[in-house]
């Protein structure tokens, strides 16, 4: 990987900021990797000596690290509690692996907690992906350890937190660090959720060594925001209202005494994840080019 400095940081940050001791180990893929879309995996292995990321892209992980640093060492010591280890288990002809921040050992089996530094608005609306990521953990330490977990959770530390906010409206988070349970699935649910992951990788890796095409990234993994409905007044570019379906926004058209002088535009959500520069590998990526191209077509 390339590391840039667009922002001429003085060198004691960029090295502070690009120190990282991450490694999955000796596996095909890590439970992060196995989670994200295949297609992102197997181009970030084709290019990852190419990929270029500036160094202020390594400020929230590194703060992330630092938090994990301050509760690793709160817990030393602490003969139940078992901190940053990286498991390894064997499914489909592949190693899998994990680092799980934190296990706490019961009677009754293990509670898994993963930290986050995250954003107000994750915690208020919630993650699919962490409920995939706290269960994949379950996964690998059933196949991994033997033994059985009884309890996930994510403890979140909001990094946008804003204390007037929180008196203010009761949905708000009420602390800047909050723990959120997450939903254990069962075994079986589990077990069909990892082998269709692997599977999904392990296609991805056969489809490139043959020719064939990448399988597309979903719009989840592409970060796609709903598809919106504006309605908007002849002669003008604001929006009137702006809806979330096309039901709703025909009935606010209709409501309206000059209808005919107002008309629909579908506004298109965006996948965020493509457009705003948060994947590193766009440039190889033939979907993304080609949804490129459809929108400046479009415009």
């Amino acid at each position: 990987m390339k590391v840039t400095n667009h922002h001429g940081l003085p060198p004691i940050v960029v090295k502070a900021l690009t120190q990282d001791d991450y490694t999955k180990g000796k596996s095909n893929r890590s439970m992060t990797q196995l989670i994200d879309s295949p297609r992102v995996g197997v181009l970030f292995k084709e290019h990852e000596a190419e990929v270029e990321k500036d160094v202020t892209d390594f400020l929230w992980s590194r703060f992330g690290t630092a938090m994990h640093n301050v509760f690793e060492n709160a817990v030393e010591g602490t003969e139940s509690l078992i901190t940053e280890e990286r498991l390894y288990t064997e499914s489909l002809g592949w190693t899998i692996s994990g680092a799980i921040d934190l296990q706490e050992i019961t009677p009754n089996g293990r509670i898994i907690s993963d930290y986050k530094v995250t954003s107000a608005w994750s915690v208020i609306f919630g993650k699919k992906e962490w409920h995939n990521q706290l269960n994949a953990y379950a996964w690998l330490v059933r196949k991994a350890t033997g033994d059985s977990v009884k309890q996930l959770r994510i403890i979140c530390i909001i990094r946008d937190w804003q204390r007037r906010r929180s008196y203010e409206d009761p949905s708000y988070p009420q602390s800047p660090i909050e723990v959120i349970p997450i939903g254990l699935w069962s075994d079986r649910d589990q077990d069909q959720y990892m082998e269709g992951r692997i599977k999904l990788h392990q296609n991805a890796e056969f489809d490139r060594l043959t020719g064939s095409e990448l399988p597309h990234c979903s719009d989840a993994e592409r970060w796609k925001k709903e598809d919106t409905f504006a309605v908007i007044k002849k002669g003008r570019k604001r929006a009137v209202r702006v809806l979330d379906s096309m039901k709703d926004a025909e009935l606010f058209l209709n409501n309206l005494e000059d209808a005919k002088q107002h008309s629909i535009d579908t506004r298109k959500g965006e996948a965020t994840r493509c457009v705003q520069d948060w994947c590193s590998v766009a440039r190889w990526c033939d979907q993304y080019q080609k949804a490129s191209d459809v929108m400046e077509n479009n415009q």
